[in-house]
């Protein structure tokens, strides 16, 4: 951190990683000035908040001015930023140091670094990693994302006694990254569906996810999804040791003899790394086959990082998921009670009410978008749900949808829905707050929201 003491640093790019940004580097004593390509009035909270930092930061919006990047030491870009923008170039002509925020991030990390790739389940798999190291009396970051980014590790006052940095790493924070070398790396998938604003092709989008297996040595360790990824060259012939994670079995489908890893086999999750390991699955909390598959890639990479098989068996039972997604939050009167408030689309909502073998009561409804048309979804909820309660703006218009659902019911408040759900429950039944529509009819964001509902659930 000493190196940056007393520079003049700029900051591309305003969000939650921006302001993390600010405040690391008003630790180190910088001189802090800070650009959006937004105009000004669609900042205003950011301005406002700007404001109330001492010393508030010099800014600069709706331009990037050339003067900024050519007068400062530094400049570290958001990951939402185009690399190649032309005044960051221009800086780098000019020998100015220039990061992404990950690439900070990295260049300061002392620690063995744990890579989470793929195109989902990247959050499920880094916390379940985390969650299960922790159990095993080690001392971990995870990080990544805006809401916790890899540059948070430098500013922990413990951060030398952390033995793993766990991170989840997207192909935006992939391009123009180097020098990064992970001791492990987990690849979940790879979808075709790519982020087109910053990618030029989905052969780019591949390439770029990709490049961080190039950086793998025979000591280093990558766990990949067999369903998925098994007939990728690039993965079969990747140099280093590599474990395989599936939801069949590996004896079914006879390549037993032939690989290493974590496969789903009698009921029963086995891995043969380093010794052969049985789990039970038949109290696992979380839900859904895309959580079960996440699972088998947390299990894989604990088992090449020598964690008990206590502490794994631990994680199976009793990890509660990913906040404000499909998260188990307490079991009360034979009822459990489940957030899944980022759920804001109702292709969501359909994929999480199918996650449950019990009868599900459904709270759902939020900011009515107009024309949306509810009805392709309504047979998937009568089918999956034993009684929906409905609140917010959009709630008429999907009862409409709904109208051949024996049970449904609409309230004036979110408070309402809670406690008619629990009246509605019985014993075995799962509470699912999952509104398949935008918080912003009652709340800021679908964060608030589901912190909200926990608060709520908590004082049943």
């Amino acid at each position: 951190m000493e190196r940056f003491q007393g520079k003049k640093i700029l900051i591309v790019g305003i969000g939650k990683t921006g302001f993390t940004l600010i405040h690391f580097f008003n630790k180190v004593g910088c001189d802090i000035k800070v650009t959006d390509i937004k105009p000004i009035f669609d900042l205003n909270k950011a301005v406002k908040k700007l404001k109330k930092i001492q010393p508030a930061p010099q800014m600069t919006f709706g331009e990037h001015r050339e003067d900024d990047f050519l007068e400062a030491d530094v400049i570290v870009y958001c990951s939402a930023v185009n690399p190649e923008l032309p005044q960051l170039e221009l800086a780098r002509q000019n020998g100015k140091e220039v990061y992404s925020e990950f690439a900070l991030g990295n260049i300061l990390c002392r620690k063995p670094i744990i890579a989470v790739c793929g195109s989902q389940g990247r959050t499920t798999v880094a916390h379940m990693i985390g969650y299960t190291l922790k159990l095993d009396g080690k001392n971990v970051f995870i990080g990544g994302t805006s809401e916790s980014s890899f540059i948070e590790y430098s500013m922990l006052p413990n951060k030398d006694e952390i033995d793993y940095v766990v991170v989840e790493v997207s192909s935006i924070q992939m391009r123009k990254l180097t020098n990064f070398h992970p001791r492990l790396v987990v690849f979940t998938n790879i979808s075709e569906n790519y982020p087109e604003k910053h990618f030029n092709s989905v052969g780019e989008y591949i390439e770029t996810k990709l490049s961080i297996i190039k950086t793998l040595s025979p000591d280093d360790t990558l766990v990949v999804n067999f369903d998925q990824l098994a007939n990728n060259t690039f993965f079969r012939n990747a140099n280093c040791q590599t474990y395989w994670y599936s939801r069949k079995s590996f004896v079914t489908m006879g390549v037993i003899n032939e690989i290493q890893g974590t496969h789903f086999h009698d009921r029963r999750i086995h891995s043969n790394i380093n010794y052969h390991s049985e789990f039970k699955v038949n109290q696992m909390r979380i839900v859904g086959q895309n959580n079960r598959e996440n699972l088998l890639a947390a299990i894989t990479a604990c088992k090449a990082l020598e964690v008990s098989d206590k502490s794994i068996q631990t994680c199976i039972t009793k990890f509660p998921g990913i906040p404000h997604r499909l998260e188990f939050l307490m079991e009360k009167n034979g009822v459990d009670f489940y957030n899944d408030s980022k759920a804001e689309n109702m292709k969501d909502l359909c994929t999480s009410i199918k996650a449950f073998k019990k009868q599900v009561i459904l709270i759902a409804g939020g900011k009515d978008v107009e024309d949306f048309d509810f009805e392709p979804y309504a047979s998937d909820i009568i089918e999956h749900t034993r009684v929906v309660v409905l609140v917010g703006e959009s709630k008429e218009r999907m009862n409409r949808a709904l109208q051949e659902h024996t049970q449904t019911f609409i309230v004036g408040s979110f408070e309402e829905s809670i406690l008619l759900a629990y009246q509605k429950s019985r014993t075995g039944d799962v509470i699912l707050l999952s509104p398949g529509n935008e918080a912003s009819d009652f709340f800021r964001d679908y964060e608030e929201r589901g912190s909200y509902f926990k608060k709520l659930v908590y004082q049943l």
